[in-house]
């Protein structure tokens, strides 16, 4: 992997490389873009094949931090961490304080968060060495557990999702097929519930299909047969990928809006919705309430500030598909589009004024 070259074309920052021999910590920190502020991304711990891999995994995750963070309309860049180890048998202490030290060098450029294979213990740890750490515990003054939050940030999407695709955002009689009922999707379920949506649900965990089918008189149906019922709206709500060449000719929905990562297995799915009129809702606008609730923490954290925030959710959603018709694009490249077009502006703005700037020193 040629790293400058990989960096030059998508346009990085800075890729930090942390080791400390003691605790064994080999962790990853990718900078993509600062333009809108300090990066913020999750810390992920995996087993990684190679060295090279969690790079690439490092660099990825950082740029789809950047985006998410520019559409939620974040003061953030984009970042992430990936400690190359495996979360259940290499963790100790002094990794992650160590890994807190190295996040304090970089002097607020980079802020971190939990993400796949840390817990909010982990990030106790970080604390211990450095102040750039969200998703501590409560009695640090964190905001929580994250699934609420998001939850309410997909339903909000979810409105705008239906007003495109039925003319209204109500969602009173409408079907629902919940694909996942995880803690995310339990939350929202509720809010569906509540608004008199009918449920159609599965997931592998029969425990959790049960407790939707008692509290929300949702219908529960195979894990294979989610894609081929009769609905107005399907919420992906756990894997990624589940929009691909088998799945699109089955799905019946008019509207997709749910809370997975990565929803399109190839871009060219996103494509094929917008030529059959479905409307998709680009999974990293309608799931930033995590993010948008987590970056509140950075100015002590105020629930009723970081809700109003995450109801933003709506606008966003609808934005896109402003956009969407706008150029004639498909939803997915209307996104990317739309966290670009902030990101130009605050650059050309900065530039602006720095050139400004230059100018009035010269005349003095």
């Amino acid at each position: 992997m040629e790293i400058f070259k990989y960096m030059s074309k998508y346009d990085y920052e800075q890729l930090v490389m942390c080791h400390d021999e003691a605790s064994g910590l080999k962790a990853i920190i990718a900078i993509h873009d600062t333009t809108l502020g300090p990066a913020l991304g999750g810390t992920r711990m995996w087993t990684y094949e190679s060295e090279e891999a969690a790079i690439e995994d490092a660099l990825r995750l950082a740029k789809g931090m950047t985006y998410k963070n520019a559409a939620a309309g974040l003061n953030l860049g984009g970042g992430k961490t990936v400690i190359i180890g495996n979360p259940k048998e290499d963790k100790n202490e002094e990794m992650f304080r160590a890994f807190g030290r190295y996040i304090q060098g970089l002097n607020g450029r980079y802020i971190t968060a939990e993400d796949v294979g840390t817990t909010v213990q982990d990030m106790d740890l970080i604390h211990e060495e450095t102040d750039y750490v969200t998703g501590i515990s409560p009695a640090f003054g964190s905001s929580g557990n994250p699934s609420p939050v998001t939850a309410y940030g997909v339903y909000r999407g979810m409105k705008a999702a239906a007003k495109e695709g039925f003319g209204s955002d109500s969602l009173e009689g409408l079907t629902v097929a919940v694909q996942g009922v995880g803690n995310v999707a339990f939350h929202l379920c509720r809010h569906l519930h509540e608004e008199g949506a009918h449920l159609i649900v599965t997931d592998i965990n029969k425990e959790a299909v049960q407790r939707a089918v008692e509290e929300f008189g949702a219908k529960a149906v195979g894990t294979d047969e989610i894609y081929g019922v009769d609905c107005d709206i399907y919420a992906p709500c756990a894997l990624g990928a589940t929009l691909n060449d088998e799945t699109l000719p089955m799905l019946k929905a008019k509207v997709i809006a749910g809370a997975a990562n990565n929803q399109l297995r190839e871009t060219k799915h996103g494509d094929i919705l917008h030529e059959k009129g479905v409307v998709y809702t680009p999974d990293y606008v309608i799931n930033a309430g995590g993010v948008i609730n987590v970056a509140d923490e950075l100015h002590g954290y105020n629930e009723e500030r970081a809700m109003k925030r995450v109801e933003t959710i709506y606008d966003n959603v609808s934005r896109v598909f402003d956009i969407s018709r706008r150029d004639n694009i498909p939803t997915y490249k209307a996104a990317d589009r739309m966290a670009e077009e902030r990101i130009e502006q605050m650059r050309k703005s900065r530039s602006q004024f720095l050139q400004n700037g230059h100018h009035i020193l010269s005349r003095r």
